[in-house]
């Protein structure tokens, strides 16, 4: 026999229980009223969501030590009374109530997240590569997690080493994306934890996966290749050829050229100057504008415009908004190199090395390509020196002394 008890009405109960619909963790609210059974076994009991198995499950809290039928309904009344109190609270019996933010849907706190490094672009804490970086690696993780998890809760170490795996091996990607997903799912992860939507970080203990040949690979434009694109520029667009030289040349990456201003720039003593803020190595740095580049600019009459405005702006003219480092890439790939039909592996930064790589080629010493190209140290701008470079020291062919 089932006994309702008179002081919650069926109506009532339905419209309490419905309190959260648009709560994100609602649906592990979800629960159906107490009820006193009496018979062999007299019991209280009432269903609510179970997350880990993803289905109503049953709770029951016994009450035939209780003497009487009479006795048993009032006790009863009482557990039911306390049980809708806790239940229209959001109380669950199968959650514990400290850790209810594990129990965030999977896909509400990756829209969280994206929303969280959106605002960090915009107020100029997050690099917009890094940001675009984030979101890049944000949809793969999230389209392929969202078969496989429904809460926060569930991502832990397994997941994370089979996702990097899936990168590594489904997709065909290399060792270093493989790498660089790792580095992005430990600052998603931080960012999870920080937030209590997980109790431990999930990509502890994952480790980079180490390159034995730490020479970089590095796919250097050929020459002609070089004239077919700078007379296709001549022809379509010289302000996007000067784009091109200040990354050949003076190897200014494309997120650096876009806070280039126009006062930046020194005709006097063909320099450059770079600020800080907005460098990879926060350093401010003086560059060398060879006299090609200036030549250049010159002829467009860029320095002839206020010093305050931005070097690259709409069309890659000068302008008082600066053009995006995003901007600079469409181009390349939309213009560039799909009407000189170049292959998907040059990229607009291949300039940049391929400008490393023939500095090097012409004999110019290494110091100097390492300081134009700002780099930490001799090592790293050996990475593009080509193998057939003739690295002999002039100076030291005349030398002789005394013996």
């Amino acid at each position: 026999m089932v006994i309702k008890t008179d002081r919650f009405h069926k109506k009532e109960m339905v419209k309490k229980n419905n309190f959260s619909k648009n709560d994100a963790i609602a649906e592990i609210k979800k629960w159906t009223p107490p009820r006193l059974h009496l018979g062999k076994e007299s019991y209280v009991d009432f269903m609510a969501y179970d997350p880990l198995s993803g289905k109503m499950k049953r709770k029951k809290i016994m009450v035939g030590r209780i003497k009487g039928r009479k006795a048993q309904r009032i006790y009863a009344d009482g557990i039911i009374q306390r049980l809708m109190e806790k239940l229209l609270g959001g109380w669950n019996p199968w959650i514990d109530s400290s850790k209810t933010a594990e129990y965030r849907k999977f896909d509400v706190v990756c829209q969280d997240y994206k929303t969280y490094i959106s605002r960090l672009a915009k107020e100029g804490s997050l690099r917009e590569e890094s940001y675009i970086s984030y979101c890049s690696y944000m949809k793969i993780f999230e389209d392929w997690a969202v078969k496989r998890v429904k809460y926060v809760f569930q991502l832990d170490k397994q997941l994370m080493s089979k996702f990097l795996d899936y990168v590594f091996i489904d997709r065909g990607n290399s060792i270093q994306t493989r790498n660089n997903y790792l580095a992005w799912l430990r600052t998603f992860c931080s960012w999870l934890l920080q937030r209590g939507f997980v109790n431990e970080n999930p990509t502890s203990g994952l480790v980079l996966v180490n390159k034995r040949n730490r020479v970089k690979n590095r796919t250097a434009i050929d020459g002609n290749d070089l004239k077919r694109i700078h007379a296709y520029l001549e022809d379509n667009n010289k302000y996007f050829l000067l784009a091109c030289y200040f990354l050949h040349y003076l190897f200014v990456r494309p997120r650096e050229m876009s806070f280039l201003r126009v006062g930046d720039i020194s005709a006097k003593s063909c320099a450059l100057t770079l600020h800080g803020n907005d460098t990879k190595n926060r350093k401010d740095a003086v560059l060398t504008v060879p006299k090609k580049v200036m030549a250049l600019m010159i002829e467009l009459k860029v320095l002839s415009e206020p010093s305050s405005h931005y070097l690259f702006s709409n069309d890659f003219k000068p302008g008082e908004e600066r053009c995006s480092e995003k901007q600079f890439r469409d181009y390349w790939n939309r213009h560039v190199r799909k009407d000189l039909g170049l292959p998907a592996k040059l990229k607009f930064y291949s300039l940049k090395d391929t400008g490393i790589t023939n500095m090097l080629r012409s004999n110019m010493d290494v110091l100097s390509v390492r300081d134009q190209a700002r780099h930490s140290s001799i090592s790293i701008t050996d990475m593009y020196t080509p193998a057939n470079v003739n690295r002999v020291n002039k100076a030291i062919l005349d030398y002789e002394d005394e013996l």
